[in-house]
């Protein structure tokens, strides 16, 4: 809403030295949000002038100039050049003497010019600041509009006079963001009256006037109270269509963001920005029969203001004559009874209208207008006949004619609810120390009903207030009169001894171990589909391919939460490679939906009370299992390439790695076992298990599923249950011990048959002393030297003791423990 401020201190009575920014910071604060300040840009001597002789000139160009001799008021006329020609001696005109500064910053100087020296220059109206069709231009024979003079009228100044205070240009306006809630400041009376109780100054309400309520005017029949509850139409007759818009009328619309068309529609506007009630002017002429609102028929068709054949919908409703839709109730008139040049006598409709009806009218015809945007909001009940009695009285002393007795009103204002509070709610919900009496005052300011009593305050809303409706309303209207500004500040004290629970702390330390691993952390929507489950190769009978599905879901393809995370980081992966990234690893730590095999139904309950303990028991049963998984993808190269040498491509066992470095960070000894799971490859792919139980799985993707993707090279991955490997994790770890004693170095070599896990043998080797610091495997070989069906496996044992030096003794009475453990729990020879 664009707030002129000269137009807003005729209602308020602001001080003078209240600057816009002033006026606009204390709107904000009342919940009148600032979008800009518009300054109209203009400075320094603009004055009227009288041309006394305007001589054409012709320009070897092919150009023709007017040299001017214009009065300004002083001893002596000015010459001034000017290119435009729809005036002529005697026109008044709007001039800039040298030292003026035009909008953008244009400042005039004397300057020669077509061989003479310019001392001035006389404006249009564009170059004032206002819109080129303006209803203060007026264009000659053959003259562009956007290029004519401003041409006033012979009777309204005198050379000499101050031309931005004659026709209002001086001022700035403040546009503000009007909430939906809050469509009474969709006016200068809105507006204003916040201002004046932000400002604690006295308003004068534009709306305030008598209303003669002596018979019935043009008749009318709502077949629809339910759309249109109130419905008034008023007369005039005898009105003078050639009248022009007067100028401080037509500059307060242009200010609003509205364009200056004619005397009767200007008005119209005029009053729908002055008090927010949007109306309509019929010529009286072009009706036939009595005006009836009702809903359309199926098939109805109108051809509204913007020339546009429109077919109606049965919910759509219309204001209607004998003859058909006569207009688009609260959106749009229809053509074929608007205002023109002939016409002299008018009906006024001023309504207030279903907001739910216009918003869909609009929507669904794709029409928004600036009645719309109010009536879709919601007006004032109580306005209509003395908005339409304002209108009237404004055609009337601009346009001639007279205002035709009678007055048809159809319907009554619906009821407003009254709202109950304690009278110490405002206080308790803001932390301000707000008395009954303050929060009465502040309530009983804003215009309603209240009534104080037995420590709760009742309030009857006033008719422009639709978003007074429940008992923090009232609060939260209370504080906007006090001062937002007033609520302390207050950190709430940190609770003491509490801190991250150890599930975060794990969760926190797996995310540090992956970081610390190449992998970068993603974010990826939780919402699957049919084709992700086919891109992973899912079989048909998967369970992953059973879902929660979800009633209103973000795209048609993705109706139901994720079952793998592995859906998500695919696509992440898929968008890095198509932009070019060749090598990518990247994490995802999060959850994944599980619904249960009874297939519960949540169930759905209304807001209007607390849900008992039984409800909320349903509801909790019906809720999916939700476990945290973590899950990682890689392509490219592990190494990189670089002038050290060549680098190495990521591998299915990196993958595997990775997971192993995972569960050992939770102070688990993770066993590796072949397994085969789609989406990983049949050959690669190694089961995570922790005791028995199967944690997750890494490896290789399947070639099929990288394709699906748009993936050309090999893709590895894994997915582990974080919460059941955090479950399984010891309550304290084994901490980690320094020694400063040096460490001895064991290497091994141990047969095994080809189908023996390297995890066993490993985890054998670490079991057999408490002084075997580390053991890792740098070599598998098959051959000649190994019998046929079996593999050698080498390890580099690391030996330490963390208070003394291990003597040879103690270093071969180790190797030879290792030796025994992995020959008893893997049948491990050592190797010649």
């Amino acid at each position: 809403m664009r707030v002129p401020i000269e137009w807003l201190r005729e209602l308020v009575a602001l001080p003078d030295d209240l600057t816009a920014e002033q006026i606009a910071a204390r709107l904000t604060a009342f919940d009148l949000k600032l979008e800009e300040i518009i300054s109209a840009g203009l400075s320094g001597p603009i004055v009227v002038g009288r041309a006394l002789s305007v001589e054409p000139e012709p320009q070897k160009n092919g150009k023709t100039i007017n040299w001017c001799q214009v009065d300004v008021g002083e001893d002596e006329p000015r010459g001034i050049v000017c290119g435009a020609h729809n005036f002529g001696p005697d026109d008044l005109v709007v001039v800039a003497l040298p030292g003026a500064t035009l909008p953008g910053d244009f400042t005039i100087t004397a300057r020669k010019t077509y061989g003479h020296v310019s001392d001035g220059m006389i404006c249009s109206p564009p170059e004032l600041g206002l819109s080129g069709d303006s209803a203060f231009l007026r264009p000659g024979p053959g003259t562009p509009a956007e290029s004519g003079i401003l041409v006033l009228d012979a009777e309204s100044a005198q050379p000499g006079d101050d031309a931005v205070a004659l026709l209002g240009l001086g001022g700035d306006v403040v546009d503000l963001e009007v909430n939906p809630d809050r469509a009474y400041a969709l006016s200068m009376r809105g507006v204003a009256r916040d201002a004046a109780l932000a400002f604690g100054l006295p308003f004068s309400d534009p709306a305030d006037r008598d209303v003669p309520a002596d018979g019935e005017a043009y008749p009318v029949r709502v077949d629809d109270p339910a759309g249109c509850p109130v419905f008034v139409a008023r007369e005039v007759t005898g009105f003078d269509p050639s009248r022009p818009t007067p100028s401080w009328m037509a500059r307060r619309i242009e200010q609003a963001g509205m364009r200056s068309i004619s005397l009767a529609v200007d008005v119209s506007n005029y009053v729908m920005l002055e008090l927010g009630q949007p109306n309509h002017a019929y010529d009286r002429a072009k009706l036939h029969g009595p005006i009836v609102v009702r809903r359309a028929e199926a098939g109805e068709k109108i051809t509204t203001l913007d020339d546009v054949v429109r077919t109606l919908d049965p919910d759509d409703l219309l204001i209607t004559d004998d003859d058909g839709p006569v207009g688009i109730a609260g959106v749009m008139g229809a053509a074929h009874v608007e205002i023109d040049d002939a016409t002299t006598d008018i009906v006024i409709e001023a309504a207030h209208f279903d907001p739910p009806t216009i918003a869909r009218s609009g929507r669904r015809h794709r029409l928004s207008s600036e009645a719309s945007k109010r009536n879709e909001r919601g007006v004032d009940t109580e306005l209509q006949a003395r908005a339409a009695q304002r209108v009237a009285e404004l055609l009337v002393e601009h346009g001639g004619g007279r205002i035709e007795p009678g007055l048809t009103v159809v319907g009554a204002p619906p009821a407003r609810a009254s709202v109950t509070i304690a009278d110490d709610l405002p206080a308790r919900v803001s932390g301000v120390a707000i008395d009954a009496e303050t929060a009465v005052a502040a309530l009983t300011a804003g215009g309603g009903e209240v009534v104080h009593e037995n420590g709760t305050i009742t309030l009857t809303p006033p008719s422009w207030r639709f978003d007074l409706n429940d008992p923090n309303d009232l609060a939260e209207d209370v504080l906007r009169v006090v001062g937002y500004d007033q609520v302390p500040s207050v950190l709430p004290p940190a609770p003491a001894g509490r801190g991250l629970t150890r599930a975060q702390e794990l969760r926190r330390w797996v995310g540090m171990v992956l970081a610390g691993d190449g992998l970068v952390e993603v974010k990826t929507f939780p919402f699957a589909g049919p084709a992700d489950f086919d891109r992973l190769g899912l079989p048909a009978d998967d369970a992953r391919r059973r879902q929660v599905l979800l009633a209103n879901p973000l795209s048609a393809e993705q109706p139901g939460m994720t079952t793998t995370l592995l859906a998500g980081l695919l696509s992440t992966l898929e968008l890095n490679v198509g932009r070019g990234h060749s090598d990518v690893q990247i994490t995802e730590t999060g959850r994944v939906f599980l619904p249960h095999a009874e297939g519960l139904a949540a169930p759905i309950y209304g807001v209007d009370r607390r849900p008992t303990e039984s409800e909320l028991q349903a509801f909790a049963d019906a809720l999916p299992d939700q476990p945290q998984h973590v899950a990682f993808v890689m392509t490219g190269e592990r190494q990189r390439s670089g002038w050290a040498g060549p680098g190495r491509p990521v591998a299915w066992s990196d993958a595997v790695a990775v997971a192993r470095h995972v569960v050992e960070t939770l102070h688990l000894v993770p066993a590796v076992e072949a397994a085969q799971l789609a989406p990983w490859h049949p050959g690669r792919c190694a089961a995570i298990m922790i005791d028995g139980v199967v944690v997750g799985h890494a490896g290789e993707l399947h070639p099929a599923v990288a394709r699906a993707y748009g993936v050309s090279t090999r893709v590895m991955g894994a997915e582990l249950d974080l919460d059941a490997l955090i479950t399984a994790a010891p309550e304290t770890g084994p901490r980690p011990q320094f020694s400063a004693f040096p460490v001895a170095k064991e290497d091994l070599a141990l047969v095994v048959a080809d189908d023996v896990p390297t995890a066993t043998v490993q985890a054998a080797l670490e079991g057999a002393s408490d002084l075997i610091e580390s053991v890792r495997l740098f070599d598998v070989y098959t051959g000649d030297q190994v019998p046929a069906g079996h593999k050698s496996l080498a390890f580099a044992l690391r030996l330490r003791a963390p208070d003394r030096t291990l003597t040879d003794r103690e270093i071969a009475d180790v190797r030879q423990a290792a030796v025994t453990a992995a020959e008893r729990d893997a049948g491990a020879t050592l190797r010649a």
